[in-house]
């Protein structure tokens, strides 16, 4: 029998290095039309509504941003609505072990991108009130992975809750990208604040990485599950403004990809080990279920971590070593993270 090897685009310098200084141009204009308007006031007031996800009404926001809406709140006609399906019924099969990966695993491998880490270092919301993030990161990733929120919405309300989120997100890093630019504090030599291959390693982190980390936990899936759920999560992404051409149209693609960015941007850093340090503390003080005291709860995270992460990548994170809860790490998935945003129903 001939096996199909699956093709792959390349990834060298030369155009990681184009895609590293560039932002999200449609965004960002929305951004750049409200400053131009009414100033920081206007900038203020949006990025105020933004954070509120429940109660956004983007038709009652500026010109600039209903145009955006317009734009942007529907699906790529690439969007394969039959493979989103499959995909978000894979990720609901697999949603306890998903939960803990994306915190053990998805979130410390966003974090080994050292220049990207800073947006989040220097913003300090993640380190300072990092429970609250993890638990709108949480929201918004079973939002967009439960099919209820692809339907359209009532009378007057046609875009489907899952893509009003994701726009809602998309402005979000727009508005933080803007701060941090006029912040006075960023080195241009660390690219674009939350640029283009930032986005497409965070895009990995939530499918690609995902896939692997249920892979060392031993959950058997086919190829076609682990395709679907790859093409669900770039669509998702695209409406969170990642070029098409750093998308993965494939598993094999994303392994290239992957270790592309790997190659470029892991290495141990301040902002990485300060960002996984408070990830840690939040897991720790969110309760484990029975699982223990917050110190235990902490070391049983940092086994985890270290098991997903491998022991070099997670000296880099300054990760704990902890033999025992590494040695007892893929056979939980009771661990605080993130699974506790599972819609019920």
């Amino acid at each position: 029998m001939t096996m199909l090897i699956k093709s792959s685009r390349h990834f060298p310098d030369t155009l990681m290095n184009a895609y590293r200084q560039q932002g999200d141009a449609p965004a960002d204009a929305v951004m750049a039309a409200v400053v131009a308007e009414g100033g920081m006031p206007a900038l203020r007031a949006l990025m105020g509504a933004l954070a509120d996800t429940s109660a956004l009404q983007p038709d009652k926001q500026p010109a600039a941003v209903r145009d955006f809406w317009a734009a942007y709140a529907q699906l790529p006609a690439w969007a394969d609505t039959a493979r989103m399906a499959r995909g978000m019924a894979f990720f609901n099969r697999n949603a306890g072990h998903i939960g803990l990966i994306l915190g053990c695993f998805s979130l410390p491998y966003c974090y080994l991108g050292a220049d990207g880490a800073q947006v989040l270092w220097l913003t300090e919301r993640i380190k300072n009130d990092t429970a609250r993030r993890l638990q709108e990161t949480g929201e918004w990733v079973f939002a967009v992975n439960n099919p209820k929120s692809w339907q359209p919405g009532p009378a007057g309300q046609p875009v489907p809750d899952a893509i009003d989120r994701t726009l809602n997100v998309r402005l979000l890093h727009a508005g933080a990208r803007w701060f941090t630019q006029h912040s006075g504090r960023w080195d241009v030599a660390w690219g674009v604040p939350i640029n283009q291959e930032d986005m497409a390693g965070t895009n990995l982190a939530f499918s690609y990485v995902v896939l692997l980390g249920l892979r060392r936990a031993g959950v058997d899936a086919t190829e076609e599950d682990e395709e679907d759920y790859l093409h669900h999560i770039n669509v998702v992404n695209w409406l969170n403004g990642v070029q098409v051409g750093l998308l993965p149209r494939n598993l094999r693609e994303a392994y290239v990809l992957g270790r592309s960015i790997a190659r470029r941007q892991f290495k141990p850093s301040e902002a990485g080990a300060g960002l996984t340090r408070a990830l840690l503390n939040a897991i720790a003080v969110q309760g484990g279920g029975g699982l223990g005291q917050p110190d235990t709860i902490r070391n049983l995270a940092a086994g985890e971590m270290r098991f997903f992460l491998g022991d070099l990548h997670a000296d880099w994170l300054e990760i704990p070593r902890v033999p025992l809860e590494k040695r007892m790490a893929g056979l939980l998935n009771r661990l605080p993270v993130f699974s506790q945003f599972r819609p019920v129903g």
